[in-house]
């Protein structure tokens, strides 16, 4: 998702005054809708919060003016987007759209959003709400919105940027006294638990505004209700939103993607499968990295190399005989991106068990290897300046630092294993599923 700066639209970092502790606050200021029956078995069908909204005549936005922030991935089971339904149905007066970074019909690349239109297909206006807090607050007041929904699907990896974008409407939702509905999907990774670095205050940025996991094991519901009791508050001297979460029926912790039985949509032009979304909390590390990290190939996120690397780096990772993954090596030329037109050495990341693989293992294993056999291929900077963009990718400073100094992967979760305690702690309190 995200990484190269926009172009259209300026991407301004939001250093927020992020909170350094993770102690837990009072009890979420929020209210769920009942959970549908418990329908399914591993495998079996899981119902979405669009799904629940639907089933209930749309109850829960009667006589309210309302706005939606979706994309492509806001459908029901037959591929139907909600907008478009609740448009055709007629019970809810949707007044406008919101797309997040990307678009809401999904046409921009990373680090982009859609400039206004005129959606052709509904006649409503679509704005931007990528990274634009004060504009997003501003256009809720003027549109006069009750209530704003929240319909998109995540991929469990803190640097996804549309949780950011759900925090901040949730924080101008606060501001302005307005209700939230969430419409939650299931975490493809599964909510089994939180792994990784935590985000420290000093590297928040639109990839990690507020110190959570790297890989948050966390529904977008069940994130909205952290993000309000704890965050929101902090941010708007003690107010939080009226906050809904249309809960999803069947679903379980342990359930990974295929086991939904739902479609995948891809979330973002670079995530085309529920197998990139399986790397990607580890691998989208190699943005910081001078690698490609697939981008312009059709294997993002499972891709990596660059010019000069060989054989060496395959054989060295499957040497580690790590849980559920193979590294295959591979040759490739990106059509953009980074090494554009240009031969790249390297390997592809191969899934063989999606239980046993930690993805953020994976990630750094990739990159303790790669410094060690091609220390030539440095980082990138953050816009260009002196800031490391990995910092903000990991969170944690102390991670690029320990990698410059030659430190083994299976060092570097001691540097953040007391954060990580803390923010497991603070994650209990707001599970929705149990």
């Amino acid at each position: 998702m995200r990484h190269p700066l926009p172009r259209p639209l300026r991407r301004r970092h939001l250093l927020a005054a992020a909170p350094a502790a993770l102690a837990a606050s009072a009890a979420p200021v929020s209210a769920a809708s009942p959970a549908p029956a418990e329908t399914a078995r591993r495998g079996r069908r899981v119902t979405t919060g669009f799904d629940a909204l639907r089933a209930d005549g749309y109850a829960a936005l009667a006589g309210q003016r309302v706005g939606v922030i979706s994309n492509p991935t806001g459908v029901d089971r037959d591929l139907n987007h909600l907008v478009d339904v609740m448009v055709a149905d007629g019970r809810v007066d949707l007044v406008a759209v919101f797309g997040p970074e990307h678009g809401f019909r999904g046409t921009s690349q990373a680090g982009e959003g859609e400039d206004f239109f005129v959606d052709a297909k509904t006649g409503l206006p679509v704005y931007n709400a990528y990274n634009d807090a004060a504009t997003m607050e501003e256009r809720f007041a003027e549109l006069g919105l009750d209530t704003v929904v929240f319909d998109i699907q995540d991929v469990g990896a803190r640097f996804y940027t549309y949780i950011w974008t759900m925090y901040l409407a949730l924080e101008a939702a606060a501001r302005l006294g307005l209700r939230f509905v969430v419409l939650d999907r299931p975490n493809p990774l599964s909510g089994a638990e939180a792994t990784g670095p935590v985000l420290h205050p000093e590297h928040a940025s639109f990839v990690g505004l507020k110190p959570i996991a790297q890989r948050h094991g966390m529904t977008i519901g069940e994130l909205a209700g952290l993000f309000n009791a704890v965050f929101v508050p902090e941010a708007t001297g003690g107010r939080a939103a009226e906050l809904r979460v249309e809960r999803l029926g069947g679903w379980r912790r342990s359930h990974r993607w295929a086991d939904t039985g739902l479609p995948w949509v891809p979330p973002s032009p670079n995530m085309p499968t529920p197998a990139t979304a399986d790397l990607y909390a580890g691998t989208c590390l190699f943005e910081a990295s001078a690698l490609s990290e697939g981008r312009g190939t059709t294997l993002p996120f499972q891709l990596l190399g660059a010019p000069g690397i060989d054989h060496r780096w395959s054989e060295a990772l499957n040497d580690r005989g790590m849980p559920g993954v193979r590294f295959r090596e591979a040759y490739f030329s990106p059509t953009f991106s980074k090494w554009a037109g240009e031969t790249c050495g390297g390997v592809e990341v191969q899934v063989t068990d999606p239980d046993a693989h930690d993805p953020i293992a994976v990630g750094l294993t990739l990159l303790t290897e790669q410094w060690r056999l091609f220390p030539e291929h440095r980082w990138r900077s953050q816009d260009g300046g002196s800031a490391h963009w990995l910092d903000k990718l990991s969170g944690n400073g102390a991670v690029r630092l320990a990698i410059e100094e030659g430190a083994d992967a299976d060092e570097l979760p001691a540097l953040w294993a007391d954060d990580l305690a803390a923010f497991r702690r603070l994650r209990r309190d707001h599970l929705i599923y149990r």
